[in-house]
C-alpha cells in the first residue's frame, strides 16, 4: 500500500461514507431478510444446495445464481449483527477499497514503466470515483460483484507472479550450459574465470582477504556448448531449482483457486482465466513449452469449472426482466442484442442517467435495419476490431535480463547487479537475455479490451438469455479495463500538458465524485430510489413507489402511484395486486375484487391473488363465489415460479381461509377436510402450530376429543409458547372434570407467556364458570384478571 493506493482507497471510503446509514432496498430485501440461509437454525451445507436467494437448486422455481461464497459473508454479517443493515454496508465499502487497491497494482503491472506514479494514479481514482459503482456499493445485493472482482484481480496478479517465476531463471548460473554465446564472449568470461581462481587461490593460500565464496566454486568447461562457465554446488542447485518450480506451481494453483473464488462469487468470475491466458499471450513473444503448459493448465481449469457451475440448469426469466429475449422476431434479437454493449459502454463514459432497472421498456428494441442506432453499432464493432488488430499487429519486444525481468537500459535488481556486475559503467551486463513484450500502448489497450469485455460477455444476452437488459452492478469489474485505458491515454497527455490535463482531470474527479455522492443518497432508502427512476422505467418505478407508499400508511399517494404505473403498463400483475389490497383496506370491495380479478388474469399462476379475492367476496358477503376462488387457488401448480415459498404459503392460506368459512357456515365437516388437507401439504418452512391447533379445534367443536388432544400436542411441540394452543388446550381439558386441574396449569401457562393478552383471563374465566355451574368466583376471576392487565399496562406506560 504505497501512497497511491492509499490515496486511491481513501477515496473510495470517504465517497460511500454516506452509504452507511442505508437501508435494505429493492433486492436487499429478498436477499437478506427472507433468505432462510442467513439464519442459525439452517445447516451450513445448504449453502452448497441453495441459490443466491435461499432456494433449492433443485427447485424449479430456482433462480439459477449459484454463489454461495458471496451468501457465506451475508451469514457472517448476521452472525455479527444480525439484520442491522450498517455492517452489511461496511462490508461492502470496504470490499470496493480492496478492489481498487489491486487495480492500482495490477496497473503498476502493465503500464509502461516510468519514474512517476501517474498512470496507476489515473486508474485508481476513476475507479473510485466513478458513478455507475454506486449500484455495485450501495446495495447489499452487488456484493457479488464487489467479492467476484477481488477475486478476479487477487487471480490475475497471481497468475503474473507466475509468468514471472516460469520465464526466469532463479539462479542463472546452474542453467547457464543451456545458453549459446559467441566465442568472443566464451573467450572473455573463460580469461576472467582464471584469474578469478588464480586471485580466489592466493587470498586463500597466502593473505587473509574476504574474496567472495562464490568466486571458489567449481568451474568447468562445456563441451557441449564451448564455455566455462560457473557451476554451483550440488545441494544449492537442487534447492534453488526445486525452490522456483515450487513457486510456479503454487502460483498457478493459486490463481486457479481464487478463479473459483470469484466464480462462486458470481459467475462471470470464471472469465479470469481467459483473461489470464490474453495476458500470457500479449506479454510474452513466443509460445515457449513452459508457456503453453500453463495455458493448458488455465484451459484445463476452465473447462471443469463451466461443467462445474452448468450441472445446474439454465434460470427462467420473466417477460418483463427482459423483453427483448421473448420477442419472437429474430431481426429485433440480433439488433437489440448487438446495440446493447454500446449502451452500456455510453454508461460508462457517461452516467449522467442512472437507474436501478432498466427492464421493461427502459431501452426501446430495434426493430428495424433503419434504426439510426445501428449506425452507431457499426461504429462501435469498427472501432473494437481496429483496437484489437493494432494491439496485435505492433508488438514491442526487447531484450530483457532473465534474473530481473528489467531491460537492458533499466535498474536492474540488486541482487542481478550483485550476481551480473551489470548497471555499471565499466562493465557490460552478463546476464542471461531473453525477449518479452513490453507494456507498450498497443499491448495496453489489447489487455484493457480484453478486462472490458470478457467479465461482460456473459451479460450481452448473446451466449445465452439473463434475467435484464442493462445491468449497473454488472459494469463493475468490466469498467476496471476501461480505467486502465484511461490511465495509459492520460499518462501520455500529461507528459506532454502537465497543467491542461491536471486542471481537467481534478475537473472530472469532482463531477464523478459529487454524482456518486449524491446517487448514494438515491441508494439510502426505497422511496428516493424509485423516485429517481421515474424518468428512465416509469411503470416499475410507480409499481415498486405505491408499495413503499401503501406500506407507510400514505394510501392516497400510493393510490395515485399505482394507477400511473398501469398507466404505464396496463398488464402488471403485481401492480394490480397491489392495488387491491390497498382499495380492500380501505373497504372499497368492488373496486378491489375487480383488481384482482385483473392481476389473476395477466399472472393465473398468482396465489396470493386468490387468497385476498376470497377474502374480499367473503367480506362482500358472495361467499359461494369465494369457496371457487380459494379452492381454485388452493390447487395451483407452483412449478417453475421464481417465489415458490410465497405461493406455497398462499396456498396453505387459502386452504385455511376455506375451512375458516365452512366452520362459520357450520360445515364443521368440510372444514375439516380443508384442514386436513392444510396440515398434511405443509412446506417445510411454514409454521405448522396454527393449521394444528385449528384442526384440533375443529375437532373438539365435532367431539372427537381424543384426536383433537393429539392435535394441540402437536402444536404445542412444534411451538411451546404458542398462546392459541395452550388456550384451546386447557378449554379441553376443562371438559373432563377428573382433568380440571392440569386445564388450570395450561392456562396459567398462557397468562405466564401473554399477560396482557385479554382473551387468556376471558377462556380462563369462561372454563371456570363452567366447571362451578355460574358461581361468582370465575367473574371475580375475570375482574381480577382486567386489574392485572390495567396495571400491567400502566406499568408500561
Amino acid at each position: 500500500m504505497d501512497y497511491v493506493s492509499s490515496l486511491c482507497c481513501l477515496l473510495a471510503f470517504l465517497l460511500y461514507y454516506n452509504t452507511l446509514d442505508a437501508g435494505f432496498v429493492y433486492d436487499d430485501r429478498r436477499a437478506i431478510l427472507s433468505n432462510p440461509d442467513l439464519l442459525p437454525k439452517t445447516p451450513w451445507s445448504r449453502l452448497l444446495e441453495d441459490d443466491f436467494w435461499g432456494t433449492p437448486l433443485s427447485d424449479s422455481g430456482s433462480h439459477g445464481s449459484y454463489r454461495p461464497l458471496c451468501v457465506l459473508t451475508f451469514r457472517l454479517n448476521y452472525l455479527l449483527g444480525g439484520f442491522q443493515p450498517w455492517g452489511y454496508h461496511l462490508v461492502n465499502v470496504l470490499l470496493h477499497c480492496l478492489a481498487t487497491a489491486l487495480l492500482v497494482k495490477l496497473a503498476r503491472q502493465v503500464l509502461p514503466k516510468s519514474k512517476s506514479s501517474i498512470g496507476p494514479a489515473i486508474t485508481g481514482l476513476v475507479f473510485a470515483t466513478h458513478p455507475v459503482h454506486t449500484e455495485a456499493v450501495a446495495g447489499v445485493v452487488g456484493r457479488a460483484d464487489l467479492a467476484a472482482c477481488n477475486f478476479y484481480l487477487l487471480a490475475f496478479l497471481a497468475y503474473v507472479t507466475h509468468t514471472k517465476h516460469r520465464d526466469s531463471l532463479c539462479c542463472h548460473r546452474c542453467n547457464n550450459n543451456k545458453t549459446q554465446a559467441n566465442k568472443e564472449d566464451n573467450m572473455k568470461q573463460l580469461r576472467t574465470l582464471k584469474y578469478h581462481k588464480f586471485v580466489y587461490s592466493l587470498q586463500k593460500n597466502v593473505t587473509s582477504c574476504n574474496w567472495p565464496k562464490r568466486i571458489g566454486r567449481e568451474v568447468v568447461h562445456s563441451e557441449v556448448c564451448g564455455k566455462s562457465v560457473f557451476l554451483m554446488g550440488a545441494a544449492d542447485k537442487q534447492t534453488c531449482c526445486w525452490g522456483s518450480l515450487a513457486k510456479q506451481w503454487i502460483y498457478l494453483g493459486l490463481c486457479v483457486v481464487l478463479a473459483l473464488a470469484a466464480m462462486l462469487s458470481k459467475e462471470t468470475g470464471v472469465t479470469v482465466l481467459g483473461f489470464c491466458m490474453v495476458y500470457d499471450f500479449i506479454y510474452c513473444s513466443s509460445l515457449k513449452k513452459k508457456q503453453w503448459r500453463s495455458m493448458f493448465v488455465l484451459g484445463a481449469a476452465s473447462v471443469i469449472l463451466l461443467a462445474i457451475r452448468l450441472q445446474s440448469r439454465l434460470p427462467q426469466f420473466s417477460t418483463a426482466d427482459n423483453p427483448t429475449a421473448r420477442d419472437p422476431r429474430l431481426l429485433t434479437r440480433l439488433l437489440t442484442f448487438a446495440y446493447l454493449p454500446v449502451f452500456n459502454l455510453w454508461l460508462l463514459l457517461d452516467p449522467a442517467t442512472l437507474s436501478f432497472d432498466w427492464g421493461m421498456d427502459a431501452v426501446p428494441r430495434i426493430t428495424s435495419l433503419g434504426d439510426c442506432r445501428n449506425v452507431i453499432t457499426v461504429g462501435f464493432y469498427t472501432l473494437l476490431g481496429l483496437l484489437a488488430k493494432r494491439g496485435l499487429s505492433t508488438p514491442r519486444v526487447e531484450r530483457t535480463c532473465r534474473c530481473c525481468h528489467l531491460g537492458l537500459s533499466d535498474v536492474h535488481s540488486a541482487s542481478c547487479r550483485t550476481t551480473n556486475n551489470n548497471n555499471t559503467a565499466h562493465s557490460t551486463c552478463v546476464c542471461l537475455l531473453g525477449r518479452r513484450r513490453t507494456a507498450g500502448g498497443s499491448c495496453v489497450v489489447l489487455l484493457s479490451l480484453a478486462l472490458l469485455t470478457l467479465p461482460f460477455l456473459p451479460a450481452t444476452n448473446l451466449l445465452f438469455y439473463v434475467g435484464f437488459v442493462v445491468a449497473e452492478r454488472v459494469l463493475y469489474l468490466p469498467s476496471a479495463g476501461l480505467c486502465l485505458m484511461v490511465g495509459l491515454g492520460g499518462a501520455a497527455v500529461y507528459r506532454k500538458h502537465k497543467t491542461a490535463f491536471t486542471v481537467g482531470f481534478i475537473g472530472v474527479l469532482l463531477t464523478f465524485s459529487a454524482k456518486t455522492v449524491m446517487r448514494n443518497k438515491d441508494w439510502n432508502n426505497e422511496e428516493a430510489l424509485y423516485r429517481s427512476a421515474v424518468h428512465v422505467n416509469p411503470p416499475k418505478a410507480y409499481g415498486n413507489l405505491g408499495s413503499v407508499l401503501s406500506s407507510q400508511g400514505r394510501m392516497a399517494e400510493a393510490e395515485w402511484a399505482f394507477r400511473k404505473a398501469l398507466h404505464f403498463r396496463p398488464n402488471m400483475a403485481d401492480v394490480h395486486y397491489n392495488l387491491g389490497v390497498l382499495l380492500q383496506a380501505r373497504q372499497r370491495l368492488d373496486e378491489a375484487i375487480e383488481s384482482y380479478h385483473r392481476a389473476i388474469h395477466f399472472r393465473p399462476s398468482l396465489a396470493l391473488a386468490y387468497v385476498n379475492l376470497g377474502a374480499a367476496l367473503i367480506s362482500a358477503g358472495r361467499c359461494q363465489e369465494a369457496v371457487s376462488v380459494l379452492r381454485q387457488g388452493s390447487r395451483l401448480d407452483g412449478t417453475g415460479l421464481r417465489d415458490r415459498r410465497e405461493h406455497e404459503t398462499a396456498r396453505v392460506s387459502a386452504l385455511l381461509q376455506l375451512g375458516a368459512l365452512y366452520s362459520d357456515q357450520g360445515r364443521l365437516q368440510r372444514a375439516l377436510a380443508a384442514y386436513r388437507e392444510a396440515a398434511y401439504s405443509l412446506p417445510e418452512h411454514y409454521p405448522p402450530q396454527s393449521v394444528f391447533n385449528v384442526l384440533g379445534e375443529t375437532l373438539a367443536r365435532l367431539h372427537q376429543d381424543e384426536e383433537a388432544e393429539r392435535w394441540y400436542q402437536a402444536a404445542l411441540n412444534a411451538q411451546p409458547d404458542h398462546v392459541p394452543a395452550h388456550i384451546t388446550y386447557g378449554k379441553l381439558l376443562a371438559k373432563n372434570v377428573s382433568r380440571t386441574a392440569e386445564a388450570e396449569q395450561w392456562f396459567r401457562k398462557a397468562q405466564r407467556l401473554a399477560p396482557q393478552e385479554p382473551s387468556v383471563y376471558h377462556h380462563y374465566g369462561s372454563s371456570q364458570s363452567h366447571q362451578s355451574g355460574g358461581d361468582t368466583a370465575p367473574e371475580r376471576k375475570i375482574q381480577r384478571g382486567r386489574h392485572q392487565l390495567q396495571g400491567s399496562a400502566q406499568a408500561a406506560t
